[in-house]
């Protein structure tokens, strides 16, 4: 038990590398900085991605503040912040269609007991296994259905409560076109532009902090002409969509109040009353909280490599991995949904200075900050600017140039999974796609690998170790692994031997490995050439591969079947067998 407890992976490696490495003043003072950028950028990102997830915006928040916090010193990663993330949109708002809110958080906890779980059996290095036209792909694809979600906010569209489906989404939407409202509209473009032109002015503000709070003071300009702003044809704001309503207080907008405990299952579900736990609700959500658990390592891992680049640093993926599991556990019993690390808000933090995880700690207390002082500003943001900077953060996570590239100039088959995992993301779901991808990914390597493995005939008379054979003995070169996708192909041809032919040699010096599809396939073949009376000698194979093939019951037989060492090793046995003189090598009969 001792041995089993001291190789368990450890948490807050991030944290412990950055103290271990020295740790002053002058880098919480770097930190400090940091964090109230990052802060400013992570507050409008919460609220319209909690917004576009379908649920209110303070969970968003809340999100930011304890998973952002929590992962920070429970993770195996100095420079990753955390929060909600983009690419969760897809997998959440179906969820929450079906489920409600307090489905949503149940299944993120199942998701954080999953990763708590990969983390502790050390599969931190599932993002290796992953190929990158299918990240490419599904990532693409996540940011289509983001951008299309965004349309009606955008245009102050009449189109009611959207659907789960992609294409019925697209048909509802163009239906009602008609509904347009050009204060929208207009707040919108405003917005849009502000935020994709500030950059340009190099100015330390971020540019979605400026888009929204010159959205916001357009909104208040033309509500305040047009009246009320839940009136017909006025500029729909967080304050005018959202109601909250905590113990006896009530309001609209954001609480003004910090994250507080609330269980999950006392949340309205699809019909807004509470959810009746049990085993039936656990198992629906189970496959929802595996493609959560399953991007959230993904998108995590990848965040800490992309962060390693920028810094020279080293994370630990399975540290990681159980720091996002306890974000994950912890954050919905405060209101937060489901979180993971962000690689525009680890990009951010690593360029404004960032030395260890306590800047990440920092931006979840301005987070928080703004919840308890600004609820009452944060309210006047008008939906068409969050709708506007989620467009923005669609187009970034696209990866349109990389997308283009890889179609231009991507292998045929790369090319058909990147493709594939883009259609089933939009049409469909990010899990199917993913899936498909990976075993299309596996076909593909698979069949490339095959074609690398081969049997060749040598001739006996001009082998390339100037070893002379007799004309009875035939050589086969292996080359490549023997697994179930190249096995077969590759030992066919040795089924085809001379009648003239007493003794086969196979060379197995280059291969490097043999599944049991392979063992199955030799088995044949021995039995095969022993009905034939055919002696087979198998050169070169490694020892752990002798182990393997005796085990399966592939053992010496005295005159017809045995391993050598090497070549010379066999041509002695061969000779010997035939009857021959090896005057080359001893001078003796054999």
């Amino acid at each position: 038990m001792r041995e089993f407890l001291s190789n368990l992976p450890g948490i807050a490696t991030g944290l412990r590398s950055a103290l271990k490495d020295g740790y002053g003043i002058a880098d919480l003072r770097k930190d400090v900085m940091a964090g109230l950028t990052i802060g400013t950028v992570a507050v409008p990102l919460s609220m319209a991605l909690a917004i576009a997830t379908g649920v209110p915006p303070q969970h968003g928040l809340y999100t930011a503040i304890v998973a952002g916090a929590l992962i920070a010193l429970t993770g195996g990663a100095r420079f990753n912040v955390s929060g909600p993330t983009a690419a969760f949109v897809v997998i959440l708002f179906p969820i929450v269609q079906q489920y409600g809110l307090g489905g949503l958080l149940i299944a993120s906890m199942m998701a954080g007991v999953i990763l708590v779980a990969l983390g502790l059996t050390r599969m931190g290095r599932l993002i290796q296994f992953v190929p990158y036209p299918v990240v490419l792909g599904f990532t693409a694809g996540i940011a289509v259905v983001i951008a299309v979600l965004q349309v009606p906010d955008f245009l102050g569209l009449e189109t009611g409560k959207l659907g789960e489906h992609f294409v019925e989404n697209v048909s509802t939407i163009v239906a009602s076109l008609p509904t347009i409202n050009p204060l929208e509209l207009g707040v919108g473009a405003f917005a849009l532009v502000v935020m994709l032109l500030w950059p340009r002015l190099r100015s330390p503000i971020p540019a979605p902090l400026v888009g929204l709070v010159v959205g916001a003071v357009a909104a208040y300009g033309i509500n305040a002409l047009t009246g009320d702003p839940g009136s017909a044809g006025a500029v729909e704001t967080i304050a005018s969509r959202f109601t909250w309503e905590v113990g006896s207080q009530t309001g609209s907008g954001i609480p003004p109040i910090p994250p507080t405990f609330m269980a999950p299952w006392s949340l309205p579900g699809p019909d807004g009353e509470p959810l009746t736990l049990s085993f039936v609700l656990f198992s629906e959500l189970l496959g929802p909280a595996f493609a959560i658990a399953m991007l959230g390592a993904i998108e995590s891992l990848l965040c800490a490599v992309v962060a390693d680049g920028l810094t020279k640093t080293k994370h630990d993926p399975n540290a990681e991995l159980i720091g996002q599991g306890l974000g994950n556990i912890v954050a919905p019993l405060f209101g937060g949904i489901t979180a993971t690390a962000a690689i525009a808000r680890t990009a951010t933090n690593i360029r404004s200075g960032a030395r260890s995880p306590v800047s990440a700690v920092i931006h979840s207390l301005v987070v928080l900050l703004s919840v308890v002082a600004l609820a009452g500003l944060l309210g006047l943001v008008p939906m068409a600017a969050l709708a506007a900077l989620l467009f923005i953060i669609a187009w970034n996570m696209s990866e349109a140039r990389h997308f283009l590239h890889t179609l231009r100039s991507a292998p045929a088959g790369d090319v058909t999974i990147l493709v594939t995992c883009f259609g089933l993301t939009v049409v469909f779901d990010m899990v199917l796609a993913v899936a498909v991808g990976v075993a299309l990914a596996a076909a593909l390597f698979i069949r490339r690998m095959s074609l690398l493995t081969e049997a060749n005939l040598l001739e006996t008379h001009h082998h390339p170790t100037n070893i002379e054979f007799p004309p009875e003995v035939a050589i086969y070169d292996i080359n490549g692994p023997l697994f179930f996708g190249a096995a077969e192909k590759a030992l066919t041809s040795l089924h085809l031997v001379d009648p003239k032919i007493k003794t086969v040699i196979l060379d197995m010096h280059d291969v490097p490995s043999m599944d049991g599809t392979a063992i199955v396939a030799l088995q044949a073949l021995v039995s095969e050439m022993g009905h034939d009376g055919i002696r087979l000698i198998m050169v070169g194979l490694q020892p752990r591969m002798i182990v393997k093939l005796r085990r399966a019951g592939i053992q010496k037989v005295a005159g017809a079947l045995t391993y050598c060492r090497d070549l010379e090793h066999g041509q002695s046995v061969a000779l010997r067998w035939q009857g021959k003189y090896t005057a080359n090598i001893t001078g003796k009969r054999l």
